[in-house]
Protein backbone atom coordinates (compact mmCIF):
# COMPACT_ATOMS: atom_id res chain seq x y z
CA UNK A 1 0.00 0.00 0.00
CA UNK A 2 1.28 3.47 -0.91
CA UNK A 3 0.43 6.90 0.51
CA UNK A 4 0.80 10.49 -0.62
CA UNK A 5 3.56 12.14 1.45
CA UNK A 6 1.75 15.47 1.19
CA UNK A 7 -1.20 13.95 3.03
CA UNK A 8 1.15 12.71 5.75
CA UNK A 9 2.54 16.21 6.26
CA UNK A 10 -0.98 17.68 6.28
CA UNK A 11 -2.00 15.14 8.92
CA UNK A 12 1.06 16.03 10.99
CA UNK A 13 0.09 19.70 10.86
CA UNK A 14 -3.45 19.00 12.04
CA UNK A 15 -2.17 16.61 14.69
CA UNK A 16 0.25 19.28 15.94
CA UNK A 17 -2.58 21.80 16.21
CA UNK A 18 -4.84 19.36 18.05
CA UNK A 19 -2.13 18.26 20.49
CA UNK A 20 -1.12 21.88 21.16
CA UNK A 21 -4.77 22.63 21.94
CA UNK A 22 -4.85 19.63 24.29
CA UNK A 23 -1.97 21.18 26.24
CA UNK A 24 -3.36 24.73 26.13
CA UNK A 25 -6.90 23.75 27.09
CA UNK A 26 -5.85 20.85 29.35
CA UNK A 27 -8.47 18.74 27.56
CA UNK A 28 -8.55 14.96 27.98
CA UNK A 29 -11.57 14.85 25.66
CA UNK A 30 -9.64 16.40 22.82
CA UNK A 31 -6.77 13.99 23.48
CA UNK A 32 -9.28 11.11 23.35
CA UNK A 33 -10.49 12.37 19.96
CA UNK A 34 -6.89 12.51 18.71
CA UNK A 35 -6.36 8.97 20.02
CA UNK A 36 -9.25 7.84 17.82
CA UNK A 37 -7.63 9.61 14.86
CA UNK A 38 -4.34 7.85 15.63
CA UNK A 39 -6.13 4.47 15.84
CA UNK A 40 -7.87 5.03 12.51
CA UNK A 41 -4.58 6.15 10.95
CA UNK A 42 -2.85 3.01 12.22
CA UNK A 43 -5.63 1.00 10.60
CA UNK A 44 -5.07 2.80 7.30
CA UNK A 45 -8.15 5.02 7.41
CA UNK A 46 -6.79 8.40 8.55
CA UNK A 47 -9.52 11.03 8.80
CA UNK A 48 -6.93 13.74 8.20
CA UNK A 49 -5.81 11.94 5.04
CA UNK A 50 -9.40 11.85 3.87
CA UNK A 51 -9.74 15.59 4.46
CA UNK A 52 -6.55 16.13 2.45
CA UNK A 53 -7.90 14.06 -0.45
CA UNK A 54 -11.06 16.17 -0.43
CA UNK A 55 -9.08 19.39 -0.62
CA UNK A 56 -6.15 18.54 -2.90
CA UNK A 57 -7.05 17.19 -6.31
CA UNK A 58 -3.62 17.09 -7.96
CA UNK A 59 -1.89 13.71 -8.13
CA UNK A 60 1.18 13.23 -5.97
CA UNK A 61 4.61 13.46 -7.55
CA UNK A 62 5.66 10.40 -5.58
CA UNK A 63 4.23 7.84 -3.21
CA UNK A 64 5.63 6.30 -0.04
CA UNK A 65 5.22 2.92 1.61
CA UNK A 66 2.32 3.07 4.08
CA UNK A 67 4.00 0.80 6.64
CA UNK A 68 6.20 3.37 8.40
CA UNK A 69 3.49 6.07 8.72
CA UNK A 70 0.98 3.52 10.00
CA UNK A 71 3.51 2.43 12.62
CA UNK A 72 4.04 6.09 13.52
CA UNK A 73 0.28 6.44 14.05
CA UNK A 74 0.42 3.42 16.36
CA UNK A 75 3.21 5.06 18.36
CA UNK A 76 1.15 8.26 18.53
CA UNK A 77 -1.80 6.21 19.76
CA UNK A 78 0.37 4.70 22.51
CA UNK A 79 1.45 8.16 23.70
CA UNK A 80 -2.12 9.44 23.56
CA UNK A 81 -3.32 6.48 25.63
CA UNK A 82 -0.58 7.07 28.19
CA UNK A 83 -1.67 10.71 28.31
CA UNK A 84 -5.27 9.64 28.84
CA UNK A 85 -4.19 7.36 31.69
CA UNK A 86 -2.42 10.37 33.19
CA UNK A 87 -5.59 12.43 32.95
CA UNK A 88 -7.77 9.61 34.32
CA UNK A 89 -5.48 9.03 37.30
CA UNK A 90 -4.87 12.77 37.79
CA UNK A 91 -1.13 12.32 37.29
CA UNK A 92 -0.73 15.63 35.49
CA UNK A 93 2.97 15.26 34.60
CA UNK A 94 2.21 11.93 32.89
CA UNK A 95 -0.72 13.41 30.95
CA UNK A 96 1.17 16.50 29.86
CA UNK A 97 4.47 14.70 29.25
CA UNK A 98 2.98 12.03 27.01
CA UNK A 99 0.97 14.63 25.10
CA UNK A 100 4.03 16.86 24.72
CA UNK A 101 6.09 13.93 23.41
CA UNK A 102 3.42 13.18 20.80
CA UNK A 103 3.29 16.87 19.90
CA UNK A 104 7.07 16.98 19.50
CA UNK A 105 7.01 14.04 17.08
CA UNK A 106 4.08 15.48 15.10
CA UNK A 107 5.76 18.89 14.94
CA UNK A 108 8.99 17.36 13.62
CA UNK A 109 7.01 15.87 10.76
CA UNK A 110 4.89 18.96 10.16
CA UNK A 111 7.75 21.47 10.20
CA UNK A 112 10.67 19.46 8.84
CA UNK A 113 9.21 16.39 7.14
CA UNK A 114 11.01 14.16 9.65
CA UNK A 115 8.78 11.30 10.80
CA UNK A 116 10.20 10.02 14.08
CA UNK A 117 7.86 7.02 14.18
CA UNK A 118 8.76 6.15 10.58
CA UNK A 119 12.45 6.19 11.48
CA UNK A 120 11.73 3.94 14.47
CA UNK A 121 9.93 1.54 12.13
CA UNK A 122 12.93 1.37 9.78
CA UNK A 123 15.38 0.81 12.65
CA UNK A 124 13.23 -1.98 14.07
CA UNK A 125 13.01 -3.60 10.62
CA UNK A 126 16.81 -3.56 10.35
CA UNK A 127 17.31 -4.95 13.84
CA UNK A 128 14.71 -7.70 13.57
CA UNK A 129 15.33 -9.89 10.51
CA UNK A 130 12.07 -11.78 11.16
CA UNK A 131 10.11 -8.51 10.78
CA UNK A 132 10.95 -8.37 7.09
Amino acid sequence: MQVDPRALRFAAILTSVVLALVLILDSPWLLAAQAVVFALGAAGASPYGMIFKGIVKSPPGELEDAGPPRFAQLVGLAFALVGLVGYATQITPLALGATAAALFAAFLNAAFGFCLGCEMYLIIRRLLPAAR
